[in-house]
């Protein structure tokens, strides 16, 4: 409460208000006196609320406040009751009830002022609807609603506009340049105008142009759109394969999954998560909370001295030797207390592993989860590169072993290659070395028959041997394909009676397994049902189980808010006692110097100086008000005065100008007749 008393005094001291208050004589203020406290304030956020309270009526003035701080949306402290006892203490100038508005407008004044500002704007007029029934009124409401949704909008303009930054003289900057580039456009289009008027069919040729220039910005508008499309469709496909990868992860752990694994799996999940329910939350929760507690009170606390520091540093040096000595003395008892105190340290270290081991297996599951993440990350930009499905596992063996046996296979073909075509290379010499030898001999053949008079009976042989060596192919051709024919059908009805033979034991063993392995569905069915109904149990008993955590949390936090603030409310009254007592200790005791200290004398003290300070003011006034018409006549003479001196200096001025026009007219009729 002080605290509070004292930023109140500190606020109203300052600009705008400069009340020149102390903490003893804004405490002494009147309740009308601190009514008109609150409305100075409440003025200073609305001017409309500059006004005296004693020119109007208490239940006027408690009405207009509780309507600007129901604009305002001020919410009463618990301490100060419900909404009448809240009315009645304004009423009646209560400081449980002012002192907290005080201090909650001074906090918020700023935030406040454009609140009440936007108030009178936005604060919707309820018209009731027998009067909304006429189309005028009813027209008006509907002009007035959509007048208040442009103050919105335009409101939230002039706030970006205001954050942006952007200063008036840069702004026109940027407007005379706009206006210079837009001239030198105007320049530039007429030239072009001038230039296009000449030519003909130039208003066909603007009208392609102009059809150029749509179809140009609509192609442009339709890649866009297709550009988008295309990138929502990759990501679609990045999704689906990331689902798939997913729901394919998933079948292979469900298919290797078992039932008792995952009962085991969930209870050591249900152990580690009410271990940090039960145990390493709420103790991290109570450091912080100790923690916040001891810097608030660091915050409470005022500037320290050197003096307090001295003072801080020789308790922290008594209190540490008394903990040694407590040691000390501890160290000495019985061993049976030394067994105790092993025993506890030998719990408070397996108590510290295991939360380091909690922590440790928090962070493995934070980088399981990182490294999953990773992967996925690296599995969708391999499949963006190539397009395939990354291998894993044995998929991955099998694909290595698979790609050794086809290198082996490349490497023989290879070499096989190399020498086929190096006897390729031999065989085409060798036969461009007979054609030559043919060729030559085919001409020797020629000359010979030209001699012997019989020229072209080489060519004619040649075609006969040639069309019998045919039909001759075709026949044997034709003896070959039916001999294959039969044998063809003689070897597949022989492989046929072999496979026969040898599928028939195992069609024989298949028949049993066929039913086995119908049995094995069956009760594949039975436990996965039975699997399914108790994975439901346990998701119902894992949510009971939060929500009963949920509720023991927050009942924790409601409790532990209810013993701070009644720790309060105690500390608030020992300090009340406490000044209570000093107080009637002061004022009962026979010292005068000591009861000059009480506040009661020092009430008593503040109210006569305020009287003699009254009385002077009052003096003050008679001899102001008695002066007033003398001096309001003086302050007329001297303006007077000074207008005539104004007057005389004007008149003096256009002499002057009138003198030295003259002056220059002289000078010029003279240079006229030196000419």
């Amino acid at each position: 409460m002080s605290d509070q008393l004292k930023f109140i005094v500190e606020k109203l001291n300052k600009e705008p208000f400069k009340k020149n208050y102390n903490l003893i004589t804004f405490d002494s203020l009147e309740p009308m006196q601190l009514l008109q406290v609150l409305n100075d304030v409440l003025a200073e956020i609305d001017p409309k609320h500059s006004v005296d309270i004693r020119d109007e009526m208490p239940d006027q003035t408690v009405k207009r406040m509780l309507n600007i701080l129901g604009i305002l949306k001020y919410k009463p402290q618990a301490n100060t009751g419900d909404m009448s006892t809240f009315r009645q203490g304004l009423v009646v100038g209560s400081k449980p009830v002012i002192h907290p508005v005080l201090y909650w407008l001074l906090q918020k004044t700023n935030e406040l002022k454009k609140r009440a500002y936007l108030a009178r704007f936005l604060v919707r007029l309820e018209v009731p609807t027998e009067f909304l029934q006429d189309d005028n009124v009813a027209e008006t409401n509907k002009q007035y609603e959509e007048l208040m949704e442009n103050f919105k909008i335009l409101h939230k303009e002039c706030e970006q506009l205001k954050s942006s930054g952007l200063s008036t003289s840069e702004i026109r900057r940027d407007i005379s340049a706009m206006e210079e580039e837009k001239d030198q456009l105007t320049k530039r289009v007429e030239r072009l105008k001038k230039r296009v008027d000449t030519v003909q069919n130039h208003q066909r040729m603007l009208e392609i142009a102009r059809q150029l220039r749509l179809e140009k910005e609509r192609e442009e508008y339709l890649s866009q759109q297709k550009q988008t499309l295309r990138n929502q469709l990759d990501s679609a496909e990045l999704k689906l394969q990331r689902a798939q990868h997913q729901l394919k992860n998933m079948r292979q752990a469900a298919a290797d999954a078992k039932p008792e694994g995952l009962m085991k799996r969930l209870e050591e999940e249900i152990k580690f998560n009410s271990y940090l329910v039960s145990e390493k939350l709420p103790k991290e929760l109570e450091s912080k909370r100790h923690t916040l507690s001891l810097l608030q009170k660091v915050v409470n606390e005022p500037e320290m001295s050197l003096s307090d520091l001295t003072e801080l540093e020789s308790k922290i040096h008594e209190v540490n030797s008394e903990i040694n000595q407590l040691i000390e003395k501890r160290m000495r008892n019985d061993p049976m207390d030394d067994k105790v105190s092993m025993f506890r340290q030998q719990a408070a270290i397996i108590a510290r592993k295991k939360e380091t081991k909690a922590e440790e297996l928090q962070e493995a599951k934070e980088e399981i989860a990182n490294l999953e993440k990773e992967i996925a990350q690296k599995l969708n930009q391999a499949r963006d590169i190539d397009g395939s499905e990354i291998l894993r596992g044995d998929e991955f063996k099998r694909y290595v072993s698979k790609l050794r046996g086809k290198s082996t296979v490349f490497k023989k073909k290879r070499q096989e290659m190399a020498e086929l075509s190096a006897e390729c290379g031999v065989l085409q010499r060798t036969e461009q070395v007979l054609k030559h030898r043919h060729d030559h001999m085919q001409q020797q053949l020629q000359t010979m028959e030209q001699k012997k008079g019989i020229s072209g009976y080489s060519d004619t042989q040649e075609e006969l041997e040639r069309v019998s060596a045919l039909k001759s192919e075709v026949d044997e051709k034709k003896g070959r394909t039916l001999d294959d024919m039969s044998d063809m059908v003689k070897k597949l009805n022989s492989m046929i009676a072999d496979k026969k033979t040898a599928l028939a034991p195992v069609i024989k063993e298949l028949r049993p397994l066929r039913q086995k392995r119908q049995e094995l569905t069956q009760e594949y069915d039975e436990k996965k049902a039975q699997y399914d109904s108790c994975a439901a149990g346990l998701e119902s008993n894992r949510s009971k189980l939060e929500q009963d955590v949920r509720s023991l949390q927050e009942e924790c936090s409601q409790a532990e808010s209810q013993y701070h603030y009644i720790n309060l409310i105690k500390k608030s009254i020992e300090m009340q006692i406490k000044r209570t007592a000093d107080e009637m200790k002061a004022y009962v005791s026979p010292d005068s110097q000591e009861r000059r200290k009480s506040i009661r004398e020092q009430y008593t003290r503040n109210i006569a100086e305020q009287e003699n300070l009254g009385k002077k003011l009052r003096e003050t006034q008679k001899s102001v008000r008695e002066s007033h018409g003398l001096n309001m006549k003086q302050v007329k003479m001297w303006r007077d005065f000074e207008k005539l001196m104004e007057c005389k200096k004007q008149c003096f001025l256009k002499i002057q100008n009138q003198a030295s026009l003259g002056q220059v007219i002289q000078e010029g009729g003279e240079d006229r007749l030196i000419l």
